[in-house]
């Protein structure tokens, strides 16, 4: 048996400059972290007791014999991908699904990483982002970028630069107690409500040529927060992030809605001085910035949703059991 945690992550800037349909002319550029929230996947040789030779646990139950059965298409993919008979795997996760935290890259990443243990097979973080981003954008035919995966198997606090020819991943270095002080003024709020990323990213992808100058300049914002995480006033962060919302929500109509609009207002009205919906739009988290003195008074102001506590992490995807049992 062996079980695999996966984080979870948080883009800041230059989401949509990830996609293939710009990065492959004009090169991308994001900012993100890692964050303590996870997905966990545990997986198992099934004894050959049952009438079925695997079983998949998640929202549902799916028991199969063969690849072509299974309803789930990322793990069908990723068994197609990977041949594996006689397995049982289940996930778990931290935050819901559909909800702008890269879930589902987290779990083509952990799953990926699962399937090559089993076979005793170790490959570094690229190849795992790689193989995720094959699985997601090739083999499902889901719309969407590659940052996701990229941040999932790596971990921590990363530029990432995008080109056809490949990815790089670099960290961004500051000081404990100014990665701390940052931290302190974030917030994720929960909207409340789900959506099915990939049709929001299908249309933004769509709307690519365009909304060519958005994203030109959204992605000249990466190198403005990196300098202003290293040496500026962190304030300047959350105004940018304002900043940066305006642009995002202008590439598609689907990207925000009245009733984001109006949360996002008053998450204004009541300290934060920027934020934006996490991941493609539409619902899921929202993240703010809010000096710390202000945060108070704004989580009193959304009472009725949660605001859920996090902390940066810098493992990336994992392996945390591993026997023969």
């Amino acid at each position: 048996m062996l079980i695999t945690r996966t984080p979870f992550r948080v883009s800041f800037f230059g989401g949509g400059t990830d996609y293939y349909e710009y990065f492959s002319e004009f090169g991308g550029s994001v900012l993100s972290t890692t964050i303590d929230k996870y997905c966990y996947l545990t997986i198992r040789k099934l004894p050959p007791f049952f009438e079925h030779k695997n079983q998949l646990t998640y929202s549902k139950i799916e028991r199969f014999n063969e690849t072509d059965e299974i309803q789930h298409p990322l793990v069908r993919a990723a068994l197609e991908y990977m041949p594996t008979d006689r397995i049982q795997i289940s996930y778990d996760a931290d935050l819901p699904a559909g909800s702008g935290i890269g879930s589902s890259s987290s779990f083509a990443v952990g799953l990926l990483q699962s399937l090559h243990a089993l076979k005793d097979e170790y490959p570094d973080k690229m190849v795992l982002a790689k193989e995720a981003i094959h699985l997601e954008r090739v083999m499902c035919n889901e719309g969407g970028g590659v940052q996701d995966q990229v941040a999932a198997a790596f971990g921590g606090l990363n530029r990432i630069d995008f080109t056809k020819d490949g990815y790089t991943v670099t960290p961004v270095e500051i000081s404990k107690e100014r990665l701390d002080e940052f931290q302190s003024n974030l917030i994720l709020l929960f909207t409340g409500f789900t959506r099915y990323s990939g049709i929001i990213a299908t249309e933004q992808q769509k709307g690519i040529p365009s909304t060519l100058n958005q994203l030109h300049e959204m992605k000249s914002l990466v190198d403005k927060a990196e300098d202003i995480l290293k040496n500026g006033n962190l304030d300047d962060f959350g105004r940018l992030l304002d900043h940066t919302w305006q642009l995002k929500r202008s590439l598609s109509d689907y990207i925000s809605n009245s009733e984001i609009d109006e949360m996002y207002q008053k998450a204004k009205d009541n300290g934060a001085l920027g934020g934006k919906i996490l991941g493609a739009g539409g619902g899921g988290f929202m993240l703010l910035y809010v000096p710390k003195e202000k945060q108070a008074r704004l989580i009193e102001s959304f009472s009725d949703l949660k605001v859920i506590p996090f902390k940066f992490e810098n493992e990336g995807t994992k392996i945390i059991v591993q026997n023969d049992t």
